[in-house]
């Protein structure tokens, strides 16, 4: 398994906690991770269901709702067309991801 940095955080809509979104984090090699969002907005990063964390280095970042969960449209720049980027460092990390909708 390659080294993993934790990443945790928070999401919002126009200052709102969006809750049941999911955040991927797909390192430019290598497996992505998942993290989902709670009923506050707040979400932790796993690579495999029983490990927590996103492989060290540079990502994209993408928030898409998953199969089973719908809510408020997400913008094209925070989902398909992220422009998002996030390096994970060993250790732990925070990333909040704060969308607008205009």
């Amino acid at each position: 398994m390659p080294e993993l940095g934790a990443v945790r955080g928070t999401i919002t809509l126009d200052g709102k906690p969006l809750a049941g979104v999911s955040v991927l984090f797909k390192p430019d090699i290598g497996r992505q991770s998942i993290g989902k969002s709670d009923a506050e907005g707040n979400y932790e990063a796993f690579y495999l269901v029983d490990a927590k964390g996103v492989k060290v280095g540079p990502c994209t970042v993408t928030v898409e709702w998953g199969p089973d969960d719908s809510g408020p449209a997400i913008p094209a720049k925070y989902g398909y067309r992220s422009d998002l980027k996030f390096e994970v460092k060993s250790g732990k990390n925070t990333y909040n991801i704060e969308m607008k909708s205009k």
